[in-house]
């Protein structure tokens, strides 16, 4: 089977939020495969460069001195962000309020947390800040806001939410995973230096181009990280942070490469490309009677039937649905705009 078996392409691929690594990052990801920076005190050169990559996520997220380390993903960062909250609090019942619209993650981390996780509607697709506010109470230990939804790519009102958080004693976490490396190069105020901001999600393996897994935890203050920190005896290090111990070192080592390569002018080049796509697709859709939504982000969802969405997947575009039944394109940095036309045309063909 294997011999046989060749990786998806990525040439009709319009619903993942993960795409092809840069070739620096390949290359890098490559070289440092089998060291784990889970042991820094063994693995001393891929320990030096976990440390640069968290700078560059500074650089990119307005924190001038960043603590954090890179993760498998943003699911296992919104764990330990959500850990980070709870085990700081003095409360016995923690619950934790965030937009409808947060990632499933925060549903798997407050199973794994033992935490309440109270979700408020949202509003025009961001969160709604005062129905968030009804939410939280003495045993409130986080507050979250995205920026960049996953079904729609839309931006909540972080410093709004991080006045909400702190008013209650409680800390604010914010989701960049799929949005931050679009977000230095807009309007927008989602940051570290936008807001009072405590942890944050940002993924180098998604439009930051890092291979697989590459994912980024970053937090306003080392202090905050001693909330994870367990003893590890038999170690030359003497304590660990990270959730999943033991991983390669090749997601480290192709973060670094990619930022190196692609901070900030690439990824600005690669932002107004996606940007300028999915504005083009909207049009389009938008063109033949279909309701759209966005681009806030360089994502679009629109309402396709859903028999026309399974007939494309059938054409072998990979395309998936938002909750509400929408189709949903996210261009990332490998959907071309030639890509774009020949799905239109594979639309009008239905």
């Amino acid at each position: 089977m294997l011999q046989r078996a060749e990786p998806q392409e990525f040439e009709r691929v319009l619903s993942s939020m993960c795409t092809a690594p840069h070739p620096v990052a390949r290359k890098a990801a490559e070289r440092f495969l089998a060291t784990n920076p889970g042991d820094p005190g063994t693995y001393e050169t891929v320990a030096d460069l976990e440390r640069e990559a968290v700078d560059a996520l500074g650089d990119l997220t307005g924190l001038a001195d960043p603590a954090g380390y890179i993760a498998s993903g943003g699911t296992e960062a919104n764990i330990q962000a959500l850990r980070i909250a709870r085990n700081r609090a003095d409360t016995d019942d923690p619950n934790v309020v965030a937009p409808v619209h947060a990632h499933f993650s925060f549903t798997k981390a407050a199973d794994v947390l033992d935490l309440e996780l109270r979700t408020a509607p949202a509003d025009e697709y961001r969160a709604n800040t005062a129905a968030m506010a009804e939410l939280i109470d003495d045993d409130t230990v986080c507050v979250v806001g995205v920026a960049g939804s996953t079904e729609y790519g839309f931006v909540d009102p972080v410093p709004a939410i991080a006045d909400l958080a702190h008013g209650a004693d409680a800390l604010c976490h914010v989701d960049a995973a799929w949005g931050g490396f679009y977000l230095p190069f807009t309007d927008h105020d989602w940051h570290f230096g936008h807001a009072a901001v405590d942890t944050m999600t940002i993924d180098p393996h998604k439009v930051g181009q890092a291979a697989v897994p590459a994912g980024g935890l970053l937090a306003r203050e080392e202090t905050l990280l001693d909330e994870l920190a367990v003893e590890t005896p038999y170690l030359e290090s003497t304590s660990q942070l990270t959730l999943t111990g033991t991983r390669s070192g090749a997601g480290v080592a192709s973060a670094v490469a990619a930022m190196e390569e692609l901070w900030p002018a690439g990824y600005r080049e690669q932002y107004e490309r996606s940007m300028d796509n999915a504005e083009w697709l909207a049009d389009q859709l938008d063109s033949r009677g279909h309701d759209v939504v966005g681009p806030e982000l360089p994502l679009v969802a629109a309402d396709l039937s859903v028999p026309m969405t399974d007939e494309l997947r059938e054409r072998g575009w990979r395309v998936s649905k938002t909750g509400a039944g929408e189709m949903r394109v996210v261009c990332m940095p490998h959907v071309t705009r030639s890509m774009l036309r020949s799905f239109v045309a594979d639309l009008d063909w239905y």
